[in-house]
């Protein structure tokens, strides 16, 4: 009878499963690793070594050759067009400002644009990174880049070699250009008082190149006619001193010499008869 009474020994039975390990592992034997290294051969190692293919030296060491030139890259239409619509841009401009654009919607630059325009300031928009055309979808115009050529071939070598050549270091990433045939540098600073997205960075103005500060102030100062004006009035305020002290001497001694005639006339006239009565009488 097995160990624990009769009730285990008919459940065993019952259930012969319950005395099986539930996983059971079998192990098989693995084949030997019959392929190892093995040194090639001294005599094919030779052989292989008399063969080798030695390419012939040179007669001219590279170092000494002239470079290749570069491969010619057509210049596109449409990138000359733009430059030329820069440079005429640029060379009919009194005032050339450079900011700085961060992204807006576009009837924010739509208004900006009308403002600035309201007083003869006209917007260009200028790209410099190379890469996707962040104007793309944005509704902006007067874009000074080509899509098939990187954009700071169109707007910088314009910029070098024109009187703007200092400014080329404000040209980062994505800028504005505000041109004006005359110095509105006042109501320019209105407007962008009012577009936060639109930085200052610098000016030229009257060939002047101006920090934002100067620009600041150079919009303080009064206009043309004004400063004229009040130099006109400085000078002629000067001219009319000077003629009044070179005419105070003579006309001093013009008074005093008057003064002294009439008193010689007091003092001879009850002694001697006037001229023409002693005429008359004769």
């Amino acid at each position: 009878q097995p160990r624990g009474g009769p009730g285990a020994g008919a459940g065993a039975e019952r259930c012969p499963a319950a005395w099986l390990p539930a996983l059971q592992l079998l192990r098989r034997g693995s084949k030997a690793v019959t392929r190892h290294w093995k040194a090639m051969h001294l005599q094919r190692q030779k052989l292989l070594a008399v063969t080798e293919y030695l390419p012939p030296r040179p007669a001219v060491p590279p170092r000494c050759l002239p470079r290749p030139a570069a491969a010619g890259h057509e210049e596109d239409g449409q990138a000359r067009v733009l430059r030329r619509q820069l440079e005429e841009t640029l060379r009919g401009s009194r005032m050339l400002a450079v900011c700085q654009y961060n992204s807006m919607p576009d009837e924010d630059v739509v208004t900006l644009q009308h403002f600035l325009r309201r007083h003869n300031i006209h917007v260009k928009f200028v790209l410099n990174e190379v890469g996707s055309d962040p104007w793309r979808g944005s509704g902006v115009s007067h874009c000074f880049h080509a899509s098939s050529q990187t954009p700071s071939q169109v707007a910088r070598p314009v910029l070098a070699q024109s009187k703007y050549r200092n400014l080329l270091p404000l040209f980062v990433c994505r800028n504005v250009l505000l041109v004006s045939p005359e110095t509105r540098a006042r109501e320019m600073l209105r407007v962008l008082k009012g577009v936060p997205q639109v930085n200052l960075l610098g000016a030229c103005i009257d060939d002047t190149i101006l920090s934002w500060q100067g620009v600041e102030n150079f919009a303080r100062l009064p206009p043309l006619e004004v400063s004229q004006g009040q130099t006109v009035a400085a000078l002629s305020l000067l001219s009319s001193q000077t003629s009044s002290l070179l005419q105070r001497g003579p006309a001093h001694l013009t008074a005093l010499l008057d003064e002294h005639i009439r008193r010689l006339r007091d003092a001879a006239g009850p002694t001697e008869p006037p001229p023409g009565r002693s005429a008359g009488n004769h």
